[in-house]
Parts: structure tokens; sequence; C-alpha cells
């Protein structure tokens, strides 16, 4: 039966659905509040690693040189990322084919089970070389689900969107991925300040994980009782879905592939230093303590966190185009600035941490929206993922890594070039690209 003009009952509807330019109705404001708190509890297991590296560096790779074991952690994080394009292709085109909840619905699930098994995998002291084989295995499996996690969730959020609300829509995923790292970080806070050294290296690393475990089973149950998108069933009720939305997207929409690609270069570097790893890299490079490093992060993801929606909210207003350009000149401009102005103070780890934070806000408020308003809803949800995920490959997963090389070599006065050319090479493609706010939009 055809079902492209039916809506299902409770569906979220796509970009207006009758309701006013800019109001959302209950059915839009319950997608938006499910896939928000569904995003969120995934990303705290992703999360944790990078907040918890020294400390599993110690656990899963043989003692001796404390830097050796810290680049080994971060190389099975960067390896990590090059599960992402597999799973991005692999879920996206399952979430293209079948709809964005049962996507969602197994990233979520993958996630969590990864996470556990993290925190009951013995130390290398109690079985050796299997167990940094089995934080690679661990870590791979999460790399897969985060892969598919991007594309199905943005594509559901912007696609439960009411009319001139597409980025304010979007911008809640970035708010959930927040969200989780914030959540990650208060983890780390607490557990740093709560416990002592040997109880935090013997199992209070491992409680965390256990915790954020089990908030991804809660992320399962509210993706399991939510309704698919309206983009989705039409485009099934029309029989536009693709037997292999990943050729589709490649042959049929090259540019907007590349585009993608270019867009998330600068995005997810800055990112993933700022947001993610800063606190380590301060504490390695400064000596300043883990667990003032990671307070300045929890109150910077708090400011962070809360902004995003009104950063949504201007985009919407002025643009795409306009607030990506901003956030990526600032960063050709202040990158150097800085990074020279990292001390081993709260107060200057909190101002870096902060402008840099404030930045990426340009970038993270529109990812999702920008990329969604690219594609099709039949390649969508792969046509976000897929280049996407390349680019986090390649400059998100080995930022962590390229940085403490840089610090371990001597080199740390150069880490403002590499910002500042991803930053340059992004810039360039916000400038050139089609502004895409007012575009209309299945």
């Amino acid at each position: 039966m055809n079902t492209g003009s039916v809506t299902p009952v409770g569906s979220p509807q796509g970009n207006g659905g009758g309701s006013p330019p800019g109001k959302l109705s209950g059915a839009q404001r319950k997608a938006i509040v499910a896939g928000t708190i569904g995003n969120t509890v995934e990303w705290v297991d992703w999360a944790l690693y990078s907040i918890f590296a020294k400390i599993i560096a110690d656990e899963f790779f043989p003692k001796g040189d404390g830097a050796v074991a810290l680049l080994s952690t971060l190389a099975v994080f960067a390896v990590g990322f090059v599960m992402r394009p597999v799973g991005a292709a692999v879920l996206g085109a399952y979430a293209d084919r079948h709809g964005r909840k049962k996507g969602m619905t197994i990233t979520v699930a993958l996630m969590a089970g990864a996470g556990f098994a993290i925190a009951v995998t013995p130390s290398y002291e109690s079985i050796g070389v299997v167990s940094p084989l089995l934080l690679l295995v661990a870590r791979l499996v999460q790399g897969f689900s985060a892969g598919g996690e991007f594309g199905s969730s943005s594509a559901f959020l912007v696609e439960s969107a009411a009319r001139g609300r597409r980025a304010f829509a979007g911008s809640w995923q970035q708010v959930s991925v927040a969200g989780g790292v914030l959540i990650a970080s208060l983890l780390g806070t607490l557990t740093t300040s709560a416990l002592s050294d040997d109880a935090l290296h013997s199992w209070g690393w491992r409680v965390a994980f256990v915790f954020g475990g089990l908030l991804g089973l809660v992320g399962l149950w509210l993706r399991v009782s939510v309704e698919d998108t309206e983009s989705y069933t039409e485009a099934q009720g029309s029989g536009r879905t693709r037997t292999n939305p990943v050729k589709a997207m490649f042959v049929e929409h090259p540019a907007a592939t590349l585009r993608v690609a270019g867009i998330t270069v600068a995005g997810t570097l800055t990112y993933y230093i700022w947001v993610n790893y800063l606190p380590t890299y301060a504490n390695l490079t400064t000596g300043i303590p883990l667990r003032t490093a990671l307070l300045s992060q929890t109150l910077c993801l708090i400011v962070f966190v809360i902004a995003l929606p009104f950063a949504g909210l201007l985009s919407d207003r002025l643009g795409r185009k306009p607030t990506m350009a901003g956030f990526a000149g600032g960063f050709v401009v202040l990158a150097w600035p800085l990074l020279h102005l990292l001390g081993d103070s709260f107060l200057s780890l909190f101002l870096v941490q902060l402008v840099g934070m404030l930045l990426i806000l340009g970038y993270s408020a529109n990812c999702a929206v920008i990329m969604a308003e690219q594609f099709p809803p039949e390649v969508r949800a792969t046509g976000i993922a897929l280049p996407y995920a390349l680019a986090v490959a390649v400059f998100g997963g080995t930022a962590p890594y390229v940085t403490t090389w840089l610090h371990e070599s001597g080199h740390s006065d150069l880490l403002w070039i590499y910002v500042s050319a991803a930053a340059l090479i992004s810039l360039v493609v916000y400038l050139t690209m089609p502004e895409t706010k007012d575009k209309e939009f299945k």
C-alpha cells in the first residue's frame, strides 16, 4: 500500500506539516527531545575514553615509558575512527532503506555494549597483550556505531523541524554530543576529585564506563518509543528509497558529497582538540592538574551547550555561510594567540577553552542542517554520514595523536599552524558553497 501521503500517528511533521513557520508542533518537540537525549547518552561512552586516556594508558599497556603508553592509547583512539566510515556506509544506508529510528536504535545498542566491554576488560598486568587487543575491538565497535549515529540522528532531527527552524533543530544534535561530553567530563571531575589515585586507577574509571553504559540503555528505550520522520515515510511510500544509497550518493550527488567533507575538516579538528582533548593536552604540556583541567572543561561545556540552540537560531536568521565563515575565520586569526596563552593556571586554560568553544558554535550549530540540506531524503542519512566520517577519520581521529606527537617531539609551537591551515581549508568551502537557508526541503 502506498503510504506516501500518510503520516503515522505521533510522527514528527517535517518542516512545517501545517504548523506556522518557526513554530514547533507537539510531535516535533517530542521528536527533538527523544533524539537529543538518546544521542547524549550514546556520546558519554565515546567521550569517556579521551577523558581517561592517561589512566587507560597505564591499565592497558606495559609499564615503563608513559609517553609511549599514552601515544599507544591515542593510537587506539585514532583507529576507532577508521571504523567510522565503515559504520557510516553500512548504518547510514540502513537508515535510508529502513528508517532513521531503526538506524539510531542499532547505534546506541552497539555503543552501550562496547562501553560495558571496556569497563570489564582486565588490565595488561592481568592478561597481558590480550588486554589492549580487547580494548581495540571495543573501540572499533564504538567507531562503527559513531559512524552511523551522526547521519541517522542528524537526518532525524532536521527532518523533524518546523519551517524556518531547521538549524535550531539540527543544533540539538550537537547539543546532545556536547551534552554527552559534559556528562563524561562531570564523571571525570567527580571520580578524579573524590577518589585517591590508587582507587581511581584500580576501579574508579571503570565505574564511569559502567554508568555510561547504563545511560546507553536509557537511550535505547527512548529510541524504541519514537516514531520515524515524515520525510522518510513519504520517500518509502512513494518508492524513492534506494537499494544502494552509497552508490546513489556518489553517482548522483558528487559535489554535495565533496562539500560535506570540506565542511567537516576544520570543525572536527578544532572540536576534538578544544572540546575533547585539551584537558589532557594541558596536563601533559603545562603540568596543570587533570582535575583542574577537567573542571575548566566542564564549565566551558555548560556555556557551549546552552549557547548552541541560540547559535542555531542565528543561522536560521542570518544564514549558514556567514555563521560558519565566522567560525573558520576566527580560528585562522586566533589559533596562534590562543595556543600561546595556554598556561598552568586555571584562568588561562579556561579562557583558551571558552574562546575556542564560542568560535566552534558557528560550526556545531550548522553542521547537521547544512549537510542535511545537501541531499534528498532517500540518500540523506548516508550523504551526511559517510563523507563526514571520512573527514573525521582523517582530521578528527588523528588530532589528539598529532597534538601529543608535536609536544613529544618538541614542536608544540607548531600546533597553531595545524589548526589555522585546517580552518583556512574550510573557510574557502564556506565562502564558495551555495546558501541553503531558504532551500526547499522535503
